[in-house]
């Protein structure tokens, strides 16, 4: 354990010392000394983006419920509380107990953001545990990793002893009870890993994996090194998520985080296919919680936080079959209590003027739309589905329940894109603005303000366009010049992503093993937090990539071929390859693919609970 005098004088002089105090309503102080498995979650990014994560509270919750283990909680300590550690000899500790993080049995990352890749590294030399699993004995803990990115774990393989792929609810005590066992028997670091390997559905463990290389750096085999371990790894996926572990109370932070309200899941899985879309591949298929259960859970969650807004957690919230019928009761159980119902993003072909009015019997939030593309050409090679009469009916439920405040999301950078699709960015943007005003005045209600944002397309993998390449750096801030050059009106907004920054993520999520080494560099270099526009420094990665000697086009830019090893494809993650190829030459055509609950498509998910059920 930390001498917490020292860490009491330490956090006199950081910014915000309530991100390393732990003690908030709902956490769990077990003792350390009577739990069988000690696991300490790690979310590699600041505390207010950690403590937003809903699959940091449902873990959190599901370990600290069983009575064999304990789960505490690290993140990464921002840059001022970094330098007070390092000078005060404070290692890595975990919120709850102040116990030195490398004390800990396992030490589990979530992978949620290609960005936060150095800060892994920087929080295991921070606890004095070595960053190469290689030179991690039974000493140390046993370094495991998920979330989304780890459907492309080979980047981090140098660093993480064990990942799991896919949905962690059941997988999470399958691992925790293996290691119980083995710690029970004496423990070996190899052994333990070798059993979870061959008998846990969705572990990879890379250390039992080599992998070739051509002449021209693609793959050229993939082999195992040990006998009875899986050649392909299938996805974790929960088949019942109403009997699925849900918190019934979350934690509460003392200072304002990201997301200050509860994240109430509604269902996992899309329907629509959208090709660029990583997420509506990777969590297929759509699997639905019923509203009785989804109002018992609200119930207890408002009950033990306090928190007057519920937000309703899903990739495409208003694809829920009843939501209608979920909001009228989720507000009729807690309008009382002054509990207001907010969705994320919206899709245009989605919303209804009785969703909003339900919405805003509380309060009314602002509203998030995402034509994703400019022209209707553009958005048929994504598969995006909506058209511009989607976003007139859309702008129009909103405008007419006195909504003056929207925010429309863009990319820029996809397959097939020209300037003209991308001027319709403009376009879109100025028939929303006109939309406003060209209303009767009496039904001009607010103050109207459009925000739009473009993001720089990533190509990723599991997606139909993981063979695309990526823009050039120079292509996006060609487009930014373009479109920046077009936004003249004081009462629309024009964002847009740093280019550089895409650029890395692209190298990072579409690369090999090899990345590894990029990432060690650029973590030598001085690379930590990002993914926030204050701390990211390009020219601390340009000096990475040119220190660790890939070659960045191979990865970010190049146009994948077909008949290729990429490096993910030793996971099934649901859909097939040849599904994605399929989709990948009707995006050439800008050929549309219909919503799974309209036909199945036959993407080739293995006992698809939802086959036949919309269609």
């Amino acid at each position: 354990m930390i001498n917490k005098k020292v860490l009491d004088k330490v956090l006199k002089r950081v910014e915000k010392p309530a991100r390393y105090i732990g003690l908030e309503e709902n956490s769990h102080n077990k003792d350390l000394n009577n739990s069988k498995v000690k696991f300490v979650f790690a979310f590699p990014d600041v505390y207010e983006v950690g403590m937003s994560h809903l699959g940091l509270h449902i873990l959190y919750n599901l370990i600290n419920d069983e009575d064999d283990y304990v789960c505490e909680r690290t993140f990464a300590p921002w840059f001022d509380m970094e330098a007070h550690m390092r000078e005060n000899n404070i290692e890595l500790f975990s919120l709850e107990s102040k116990e030195e993080v490398k004390n800990f049995d396992i030490l589990g990352f979530t992978l949620q953001y290609e960005l936060s890749y150095t800060n892994i590294l920087n929080m295991l030399d921070l606890a004095s545990i070595p960053i190469y699993s290689k030179d991690r004995d039974e000493r140390y803990p046993i370094v495991i990793a998920g979330g989304p990115c780890a459907f492309n774990p080979e980047p981090l393989s140098d660093f993480i002893d064990l990942f799991l792929i896919g949905e962690g609810e059941e997988a999470t005590l399958e691992i925790l009870e293996l290691y119980k066992k083995h710690k029970e028997s004496g423990f070996k670091k190899e052994n333990f890993l070798y059993e979870a390997a061959k008998s846990i559905e969705g572990v990879y463990v890379p250390s039992f994996y080599e992998v070739g290389y051509n002449q021209d750096n693609t793959i050229s085999f993939r082999k195992t090194l040990v006998p009875g371990i899986p050649e392909t790894i299938k996805k974790r996926r929960v088949k019942n998520l109403d009997k699925m572990y849900s918190p019934s109370k979350m934690l509460v932070p003392y200072i304002e985080t990201v997301h200050d309200r509860i994240a109430l899941e509604i269902f996992r899985g899309c329907t629509h296919g959208c090709r660029f879309c990583q997420a509506g591949f990777i969590y297929r298929p759509i699997r639905e919680k019923s509203v009785e259960n989804l109002i018992t859970q609200a119930k207890k969650l408002v009950e033990s936080t306090g928190y007057d807004t519920i937000s309703l957690s899903s990739l495409s919230s208003c694809d829920y079959s009843q939501l209608d019928l979920l909001i009228h009761r989720l507000l009729d159980n807690l309008e009382n209590k002054y509990v207001g119902v907010s969705l994320p993003s919206l899709r245009l072909d989605s919303i209804s003027i009785d969703i909003l009015k339900e919405i805003e019997r509380v309060r009314k939030t602002s509203l998030t739309f995402a034509p994703e593309a400019g022209s209707q050409r553009l958005r048929d090679v994504i598969n995006k589905g909506v058209d511009e009469i989607d976003l007139e009916k859309a702008v129009g439920y909103a405008f007419k329940e006195g909504y003056s405040k929207i925010k429309l999301y863009f990319m820029m950078g996809l397959p097939t894109e020209t300037n003209e699709d991308l001027l319709g960015i403009r376009d879109l943007s100025y028939k929303v603005k006109d939309m406003f005003f060209n209303r009767p005045k009496e039904e001009k209600i607010g103050n109207f303000q459009l925000t739009t944002s473009v993001s720089c397309f990533v190509p990723k993998p599991f997606t139909p366009f993981q063979w695309f390449g990526q823009n050039s750096i120079e292509e996006f801030y060609e487009k930014i010049d373009l479109l920046k050059k077009t936004f003249k009106d004081p009462k629309i907004k024009f964002n847009y992503h740093d280019p550089r920054v895409s650029y890395i993520e692209a190298i990072i999520s579409r690369g090999d093993r090899r990345i590894s080494n990029l990432i060690f560099k650029a973590w030598e270099c001085g690379c930590k937090f990002d993914g926030w526009s204050s701390s990211f420094n390009f020219e601390n990665w340009q000096n990475a990539i040119d220190n660790s000697g890939i070659d960045p086009y191979f990865y970010a830019n190049r146009n994948r071929d077909f008949e290729e090893i990429l490096p993910w494809d030793f996971i099934n993650a649901g859909p097939t390859k040849k599904t994605l190829l399929r989709e990948y030459f009707k995006s050439l055509e800008a050929k549309k693919t219909p919503d799974c609950r309209e036909v199945c498509n036959g993407c080739g998910i293995d006992n698809c609970e939802m086959r036949g059920v919309f269609n």
